[in-house]
């Protein structure tokens, strides 16, 4: 697991990017746990830690400043995509969830998705699969299960 190579793979704008200053924490079947600094520098957010749900189709990340402080939790759609036994791509399905400090929870992008398809830049299949993944993602969270998404990160941070 340490040595495999992640991707991230956006529609908006169309580009593959390797993570390669990403590191990975932990690794099983279902979960990846990676640190990361901001790839595009920016005022606010800094660096952060990521949880990859390897079946469920979510990336769980926890978004910092630079004193280490919580800007927010923020929850990507995604695919995951094995093209060799190295390589992990991650296909960012545009829907995305924020969840505040004070646990207000915001979705977000969905006009993006929309666009997406229209623009023919995604199938239907991959807007079903956001849409499902995205309404399993917001009825574990309304229930309560912001801990148990965000708990495999906190238990890695070092």
């Amino acid at each position: 697991m340490a040595n495999l190579s992640l991707y991230r793979k956006r529609f908006i704008p169309n580009e593959i990017i390797p993570l390669k200053d990403d590191v990975i924490l932990y690794g099983d079947d279902d979960i990846i746990v990676t640190k990361w600094n901001s790839l595009r520098p920016k005022s606010d957010l800094h660096h952060g830690y990521s949880c990859y749900y390897l079946k469920k189709g979510w990336k769980v990340s926890k978004f910092l400043y630079e004193d280490d402080s919580l800007m927010y939790w923020y929850c990507d759609i995604v695919e995951f995509d094995y093209p060799d036994d190295n390589s992990l791509v991650v296909t960012d399905l545009l829907a995305d969830v924020i969840i505040q400090p004070d646990n207000t929870i915001r979705v977000v992008d969905l006009d993006e998705l929309a666009d997406a398809r229209k623009q023919e830049l995604i199938t239907q299949g991959e807007l079903y699969h956001a849409l499902n993944q995205l309404n399993e993602l917001l009825c574990k969270l309304y229930a309560g299960g912001l801990k148990d998404l965000t708990s495999p990160i906190e238990k890695n941070i070092t």
